[in-house]
This record gives C-alpha cells, sequence and structure tokens, in this order.
C-alpha cells in the first residue's frame, strides 16, 4: 500500500468519525469513533457457554481468534487452551492474528502474550481479560460474561 492510499484511508476514518459523531451527538461519540474506523466498542452480546469450535482450529503455539464471540483462543503447548477477550484494552479494536507467541492488534500496534494476555509491547497498559475456556467432545467451549 502506498502512502498516497494511506491518508486517503485516514482521511475517509476521519469523515466518518465526524459524521458519526455529528449524528449520535457528543454521548454516543466513542462507539462513532470505533464504528468508524472498524473497531468494536462493545463486546459480543452472547453470554453463557459458547462453542467456538474443535480444538484443530487452534496450533500448538498459535491461536485463533474468533471474530463473532470476540475471543480469541490459543494453545501455548499442546492441550492446554488460554481464551481472552478479543478486544484490545487500548482503543477497542478487535485483534487480528497470533503468531511468533503473541496476539497482535491491528490498530496500533499493541500486542499480548498467548500465555497470560499480558502486555508484551503497548500502546495498550492492560493485559487482556482471561476468558473460561474448557474442552468438551473436541471442542472448545468458552464461558462468556
Amino acid at each position: 500500500m502506498n502512502s498516497e492510499n494511506t491518508s486517503e484511508s485516514v482521511g475517509c476514518c476521519r469523515r466518518r468519525l465526524l459524521r458519526g459523531a455529528a449524528a449520535v451527538g457528543i454521548a454516543g461519540a466513542g462507539a462513532a469513533v470505533l464504528s468508524a474506523c472498524g473497531g468494536s466498542s462493545a463486546a459480543s452480546s452472547q453470554k453463557g457457554p459458547v462453542t467456538l469450535g474443535p480444538t484443530s482450529d487452534v496450533p500448538v503455539g498459535g491461536g485463533k481468534v474468533y471474530r463473532t464471540e470476540q475471543v480469541v483462543v490459543t494453545q501455548p503447548s499442546a492441550g492446554t487452551f488460554k481464551a481472552f477477550s478479543a478486544v484490545c484494552t487500548h482503543a477497542g479494536c478487535v485483534v487480528d492474528g497470533v503468531s511468533n507467541g503473541v496476539i497482535s492488534c491491528p490498530c496500533h500496534g499493541s500486542q499480548f502474550k498467548t500465555t497470560d494476555g499480558s502486555v508484551a509491547q503497548g500502546p495498550a497498559q492492560t493485559a487482556l481479560p482471561s476468558i473460561p475456556v474448557t474442552v468438551q467432545n473436541g471442542k472448545l467451549v468458552a464461558t462468556l460474561s
């Protein structure tokens, strides 16, 4: 991507932000900011146990982001699964990938450790919240609250 396209994308995001803020007023401006720029201001509306998918979807040493449920599941060692909120604690964007032992946020470059969700690289200063996850009949089940 060249800098001209990046500049256009930022300008477009700003325009959507301003239009959204004007439409929803000051109280809703925070949601408009995140919505306009591709982030998410609210956690998944699902509550209770949610089946995410088969354990085979999560590679050993890696992880998988379940965008709809806003959960990221990692498998730091064979058979050990960890789940965290997929909403970055810096600006509310949804993380987009897991590699090299970190969960990455595309918005500002924050990274979180796959083992415990703690911050590996800022600007985020707070760990990703843990989510209880179990394996039932070969499937990952997260308990959302």
